[in-house]
């Protein structure tokens, strides 16, 4: 998968996490704000690999 899918799909969790968490919040429902907050994190790890492997490939572009 390449930098930008990463970072888009990282962008999709980030908000689909904090999505879950504000409707988990509101409905008093913890285990739904847990997911959510997982979900929000797993977002931005996968935004960090698409920025780490953007980094890469300029490392070796300008090689």
């Amino acid at each position: 998968m390449g930098s930008t899918m990463d970072k888009v799909k990282g962008k999709a969790n980030e908000i689909a996490g904090e999505a879950r968490q504000t409707v988990g919040d509101a409905t008093d429902n913890h285990e739904m704000e847990a997911k959510g907050a997982a979900q929000e994190a797993k977002g931005h790890a996968q935004q960090a690999k698409g920025d780490a492997k953007e980094k890469v490939k300029d490392v070796i572009d300008r090689a």
